[in-house]
């Protein structure tokens, strides 16, 4: 991919983002669920879009070492994200908040994420 391929990609994600987070702003009784996927990594973070502070965030590299979770597919540990994120924001008194997808599609480990959460109890 060339320097100009790669910076085309980027825009492009980035106009995506852009056009999911117009409709979706966190609030103190309402966060926003952000989603960060990479090819290897899944984070998930509780933001506070009015002062612009993290609430609370998981990844599944805090998973638990050992053959058990090297054994968990993508999706399976996108759930185990999900109920992570969940669990710490009952814990802070959230119990909804709004989903944003970023510039992914609401497929895959991203669908996976939300159902944990939800499954968790929180609102989505």
């Amino acid at each position: 991919m060339t320097m100009r391929q790669s910076t085309r990609t980027r825009m492009r994600r980035e106009r995506r983002a852009r056009r999911t987070r117009v409709n979706v702003r966190g609030t103190a009784e309402r966060p926003r669920l952000s989603v960060f996927r990479s090819n290897r990594r899944l984070f998930a973070q509780l933001i506070n879009d009015g002062t612009g502070v993290t609430v609370a965030s998981a990844s599944d590299r805090e998973l638990p070492r050992g053959a058990k979770a090297r054994a968990m597919d993508r999706r399976s540990r996108a759930n185990w994200v999900g109920e992570r994120m969940a669990e710490r924001a009952r814990k802070l008194g959230i119990t909804r908040v709004r989903f944003d997808r970023g510039s992914y599609r609401y497929h895959g480990v991203v669908a996976a994420l939300a159902e944990g959460a939800r499954r968790g109890g929180l609102v989505l």
